[in-house]
């Protein structure tokens, strides 16, 4: 395959393979769930995938995370993190990430020695460097490795190689935690979480295959793929959108008509 992928892909298992041991924060997405699967094949009962439980996180992001973790075979724990009662974080400031892995990592680096291994590893790959990732800057602090990154590995090889292995997640959708929803500066709250899960939950029911519901005070904005926008022509689907974001306590329903775009919420960075 082109881009070296294959190179890349035998470069990872050495990388895993000189591990040893360790213990792998999973979040059921497409790089970690690829992490994943290629550290249980080589490291077998010596990896152990851990996955916070948090109101940041939907609840199918966690089923989700359950049930690929058992398909695998891997050993997994649920473990509750507690990102909203830091302070730092709940400010929502520019570093709100970083708290976040902060919170993460240190639980994952004690289940890490609670279970003997040696590292503590992350999904983050080689396009993460290109982004607005505070949380790499604690990674680094607590020496995580991301053995996607050190490989070279790319969002789109990772993707390729998953589709190769026959794992479904190739073609999962991308998706960050709920807190990305909401503006720098506004307060993240349970309640706010909730409503805009709540939200993004009908969205998926629907049927949507990439979507967000951000947060503007009584504004949500919906982001969803350019060719689904029509698919609110519907009238069925348009009044039952509304009806139930205004259930939430939205009074203004909105639909960007620009589409879904990672990361929108970073904008105001470069303005």
């Amino acid at each position: 395959m082109v881009d070296g992928i294959n190179e890349k892909y035998e470069g990872l298992k050495r990388i895993i393979r000189g591990m040893g041991t360790v213990l792998l924060a999973f979040s059921g997405g497409v790089d970690s769930t690829f992490l994943l699967k290629v550290a249980h094949d080589e490291l077998g009962g010596r990896v152990v995938a851990l996955t916070g439980l948090s109101p940041i996180h939907p609840d199918w992001e966690i089923h989700d995370a359950k049930r690929i973790a058992l398909e695998i075979g891997a050993r997994h724990l649920v473990v509750e993190t507690n990102e909203l009662s830091r302070r730092k974080f709940s400010q929502n400031t520019l570093r709100r990430c970083y708290y976040c892995k902060k919170e993460l990592f240190e639980i994952c680096r004690k289940r890490a020695k609670d279970f003997h291994l040696d590292w503590v590893a992350d999904g983050s790959n080689y396009d993460d460097r290109k982004d607005f990732r505070p949380g790499m800057e604690a990674a680094k602090e607590q020496a995580i490795r991301s053995p996607l990154l050190e490989a070279g590995l790319t969002k789109d090889n990772i993707r390729k190689l998953s589709k190769r292995l026959d794992l479904w997640t190739w073609a999962k959708p991308a998706f960050s935690c709920l807190s990305s929803r909401v503006p720098y500066g506004t307060e993240i709250n349970r309640e706010l979480l909730y409503r805009i899960s709540k939200c993004e939950r009908l969205l998926r029911e629907l049927g949507f295959k990439q979507y967000r519901v951000r947060y503007h005070n009584e504004i949500a904005r919906i982001e969803v793929y350019p060719h689904e926008i029509p698919r609110f022509y519907d009238e069925k689907t348009r009044r039952r959108v509304v009806e139930e974001f205004r259930e939430t306590g939205f009074i203004y329903i909105t639909l960007d008509l620009e589409g879904y775009k990672t990361g929108s919420m970073n904008e105001v960075l470069d303005a």
